[in-house]
């Protein structure tokens, strides 16, 4: 007989942490394993992206208990040095994600940072000046990144990774003005072509919480201070819960 099985996951961004404690970083962390199997964390993991910032999330983070899996975001690049945020983050057992997938407890993820550029009619296009040009290069490559990973799932559940907003949907009641510099529907081609069940992202601190792309699947800005603000009392995280069989035969895996 065919096994139902349950996996809680937990999402959360733009925790912007310092160089110091954040107690209420923390505090959210500690409550994770009560409630979830899996922390997702999308971008803007460190405040200006030092090797300090990303030693002090390490040390917040031993409290989870559960797996972590975390995109990169705009200020996880601020100080030039990325790779050594992930490396750092990887040594404390954080499955960082730049265009890989992986399988973690029966769900496949992928994920990549994203970048911006504008949604639908508004996108920006790859004519004129160079430096535009490189610009909108940017969030072709971080598509074709994200759909690298996504083609390589093969679980019955899938989540996608972005720091980056795919849609607009997510971040309506930002100023439009900075619409482009929040995301772009270059992102949501490879989420059409190789659909998933749901998609985390974060950077639009004053967006909106849920959207869907235009193939109905759910998108959640889990920034973390819109999360605060939607209820003060509540944990700055968001909760997504999966249910799906497994054969029989696969019954016994963890």
């Amino acid at each position: 007989m065919p096994e139902t099985r349950h996996l809680r996951i937990a999402a959360m961004a733009d925790m912007h942490i310092g160089r110091s404690a954040s107690p209420g970083v923390a505090q959210a962390f500690a409550h994770v394993r009560e409630v979830a199997d899996v922390l997702v964390l999308c971008g803007d993991l460190t405040d200006r992206g030092t090797e300090d910032e990303a030693h002090q999330l390490a040390r917040d983070l031993k409290t989870v208990g559960v797996p972590v899996v975390a995109v990169l975001g705009n200020h996880d690049f601020e100080a030039g040095h990325p790779q050594e945020v992930s490396r750092i983050l990887t040594d404390a057992g954080v499955h960082m994600l730049d265009g890989e997938a992986i399988e973690v407890l029966g769900i496949g993820f992928a994920g990549v940072k994203g970048f911006g550029g504008g949604f639908g009619r508004g996108a920006l296009g790859p004519w004129g000046e160079p430096m535009i040009k490189a610009f909108v290069q940017e969030a072709v490559d971080e598509a074709l990144k994200l759909e690298t990973a996504l083609a390589r799932l093969r679980t019955p559940r899938k989540v996608a990774v972005l720091h980056y907003a795919p849609v607009r949907d997510t971040v309506e009641d930002e100023p439009p003005e900075i619409f482009p510099y929040l995301g772009s529907s270059r992102l949501e081609e490879p989420l059409n072509r190789y659909p998933v069940d749901v998609v985390f992202h974060g950077h639009a601190h004053g967006g909106r919480l849920e959207g869907r792309t235009s193939g109905g699947v759910p998108v959640y800005n889990v920034a973390a201070p819109l999360l605060q603000r939607r209820d003060a009392a509540a944990p700055a995280f968001h909760l997504v819960e999966f249910t799906w069989e497994t054969p029989a035969q696969e019954s016994g895996r963890p």
